[in-house]
């Protein structure tokens, strides 16, 4: 499954495409795009993290993007 994260510091609203797994009920893991590299670019969330998603247009696509990173069962960080 795809879903967007934020990238920080770019000056502009911008949305990275990556793969997820569902884990259970809504909450994903993120993985890593083949080329990700921390040098390159800020992830508002990093390859590894589970979150949690909402649906939301982005270029006039209904998308899922990650909104809030999840640790133990509680919320950690929303955006």
């Amino acid at each position: 499954m795809i879903i967007y994260v934020k990238l920080l510091e770019e000056g502009t609203d911008v949305w990275r495409p990556t793969e997820a797994k569902e884990v259970k009920d809504g909450l994903f893991v993120m993985l890593p795009t083949p080329d990700y590299r921390t040098s390159d670019e800020q992830w508002e969330f990093p390859p590894g993290s589970v979150v949690g998603c909402e649906k939301r247009v982005l270029s006039g696509d209904e998308v899922l993007v990650a909104i809030s990173a999840k640790r133990d069962g509680t919320k950690q960080h929303e955006s």
